[in-house]
């Protein structure tokens, strides 16, 4: 793993082809060489990119794994979503902190280590979890934080740790036509080539095969509309050395022929709870690459791009010595299968901590360089995307379902499902069950069978498609994922009848208040007011005013904030109102308002020090 020395920018730039365009890239390389990024390197990159130092800048204090001031040698990150909670995770870094003898968010004495939280890191079923320099390090114990700290208190680099720390199983539990069964590479492809164009565009409308990253819009129009939409050729090249990395893997180079239309992989998994996506980049990169390869010959696309979230840093050598492979098997470059004028190839680019990147506009902004802020709408992706080019953005799940799709056609892929929701669906099972994991399940299974089967036996309450999905609780059971029903992303976190639905809740304000990119007000406010409101509660300052304060928080933000995070940012709080009154009611001590700040508390050290405690020296109660 790579170690922190002295930055050489120029070869940094240049590895990027001095495109400002590669912004992220170029400064998470920064980063990784130098352990920060200084105010004078953005002096001296704005010089070797020809750009305004504020357009660096903005994009530096965007994400939250930039930072300016050094986090030593060793940064630790806890993953802080509800699960990790419930798994003792603040038990678990009290006791790590203990043992390195230092404070949380400050850089150990010696300059060594920073310990600190982070959103979740898609290891729900293996919590609580955290990253070291970026690296993730799953199911954490008393003994595996002692480790841990004997290796840093012996300066190990991370090179030399036990390779067992980060080893992260898939957990898959019911596999299902994306992940249990055989797929050859170049099968897709053959097929496509084969039936033409035309014909496969058609079998993947005949599927009715619609986005699995929880909106549910149908693919084949996505495609059919960028394959009209009229681009210009550019010319654009990926990196032209990429060094290797940690866990080992073949160091790739990326080979683009330019093109007038881009394919975009939407791999920034950032919804609390779900980790499809990371099982199937990990065991079966495979059918994702060539469902991305199929939508390449089907829109006329020569270039590709996987945007991968940060927390995913242990997959990027594995999954560029794949890439390498399928270009020695004529899968991925010039003429690709031997067909003339086929050409295309797949880039990586690595994001750098920012959940609303996992928006389609967003992401296509953190690709461009710039801070993963969403784009006003229309135009839309598939008319102007990626520089301005049209652009197909699907899901890792969306396009290993195509791929299946090419190879079988369309009455395969049917056979399974409802007739809205066709195909099968991934499952992220985590929190109170026995066996969580990935469930590969048809469309129209009831929530109460996937409970049965993860061995959720007290179950209370479930959260579906992560904090932004729907709440529901122990009387909705029968309800169906699908579409039609309970549309999701993936997430499926189980509650346990001792846990407080309150708490939940209130980890998901602080979720989002965190997340919010600050572009439009009515998100950046509202979210700052739903988490500050929620800790006023929890505080024992909670009142009916309070309750009511939330739902016109609510109202707000789903009529006038910019993106999906604003529309869904209070649906934790309304759903459990709604479902789980007597969580709330609990806390509200008035009926009408009550101050958050105790103005009389405040002053009791006055009256300790001046020895006064009459009735003068207190503010009224009444």
């Amino acid at each position: 793993m790579t170690e922190h020395n002295v930055c050489d920018l120029p070869g940094i730039v240049a590895r990027w082809n001095n495109d400002p365009a590669n912004m992220v890239q170029i400064l998470r390389d920064v980063q990784e060489s130098c352990g920060t990024i200084p105010s004078d390197t953005l002096d001296q990159l704005a010089k070797l990119l020809g750009v305004p130092r504020v357009r660096i800048e903005a994009t530096a204090s965007f994400y939250h794994f930039f930072h300016a001031e050094s986090h030593g040698a060793y940064e630790i990150l806890f993953s802080d979503n509800i699960i990790d909670h419930m798994a003792g995770k603040e038990e678990l870094k009290r006791y790590l902190c203990e043992r390195l003898w230092l404070e949380p968010r400050k850089l150990s004495e010696d300059g060594l280590v920073y310990v600190d939280d982070t959103a979740d890191i898609g290891l729900a079923d293996q919590a609580p979890s955290m990253l070291v320099n970026g690296y993730a390090v799953p199911a954490l114990d008393h003994s595996r934080l002692d480790l841990i700290a004997e290796l840093i208190r012996n300066r190990k680099p991370l090179a030399d740790w036990p390779p067992m720390l980060f080893e992260i199983p898939d957990n898959i539990r019911q596999a299902g036509p994306l992940t249990g069964e055989a797929f050859t590479p170049g099968a897709a492809l053959l097929a496509t080539i084969a039936r033409g164009t035309d014909a496969t565009l058609a079998e993947l409308e005949a599927a009715n095969l619609r986005g699995r990253g929880g909106a549910g819009f149908k693919t084949a129009t996505k495609w059919a509309s960028c394959r009209k939409a009229e681009g210009e050729a550019q010319e654009h090249a990926g990196p032209s050395q990429v060094l290797p990395g940690p866990l080992g893997g073949e160091p790739s180079v990326a080979r683009f022929s330019g093109g007038a239309h881009y394919v975009v992989c939407n791999a920034d998994e950032g919804e609390p709870g779900t980790f499809k996506d990371r099982v199937l980049l990990n065991s079966h990169a495979d059918l994702v690459f060539e469902g991305m390869t199929v939508c390449a010959r089907v829109i006329g696309a020569k270039q590709g791009l996987v945007y991968l979230r940060g927390e995913y840093r242990n997959l990027l050598e594995k999954l560029k010595s794949v890439l390498a492979r399928r270009r020695e098997k004529g899968l991925l470059g010039k003429s690709i299968l031997g067909e003339q004028g086929f050409d295309f190839d797949i880039e990586i680019h690595l994001g750098a901590g920012a959940y609303i990147c996992g928006e389609e506009s967003a992401l296509i902004e953190s690709l461009e360089g710039k801070p993963g802020k969403p784009r006003n709408r229309p135009p839309f992706p598939d008319r102007c995307g990626y520089r301005n080019q049209p652009t197909v953005v699907n899901n890792v799940e969306t396009f290993a379902c195509a791929a299946r799709i090419a190879e079988r056609g369309s009455a395969v892929f049917t056979a399974l499902g409802t007739p809205q929701s066709t195909g099968s669906k991934l499952i992220s099972v985590s929190g109170d069950c026995q066996r969580p994991g990935i469930y590969e399940v048809p469309f129209g299974v009831t929530v109460r069978q996937i409970l049965i089967e993860c061995g959720a036996e007290d179950a209370h309450a479930v959260q579906v498609s992560g904090p932004s999905g729907t709440c529901i609780s122990f009387r909705e059971f029968d309800r169906i994922i699908a579409f039609e029903d309970l549309p999701t992303a993936g997430a499926f976190m189980v509650f346990s009848r001792e846990r407080d639905m309150f708490e939940v809740a209130r980890n998901f304000t602080h979720f989002f208040a965190h997340e919010s990119c600050g572009f439009c007000t009515p998100c950046r406010v509202g979210t700052s007011l739903l988490r500050n409101t929620m800790d006023k509660l929890a505080a024992g300052k909670g009142s009916a005013y309070d309750m009511n304060e939330m739902k016109n928080i609510m109202h707000i933000l789903l009529d006038m904030a910019h993106c999906g995070l604003g529309h869904t940012a209070a649906n934790p709080v309304v759903q459990t109102m709604e479902k789980f009154p007597d969580a709330y009611e609990k806390r509200l001590m008035k009926l009408d308002f009550e101050p958050a700040f105790d103005l009389d508390g405040a002053l009791s050290t006055a009256r300790l020090i001046t020895g006064r405690d009459d009735e003068w020296a207190h503010l009224a109660n009444d």
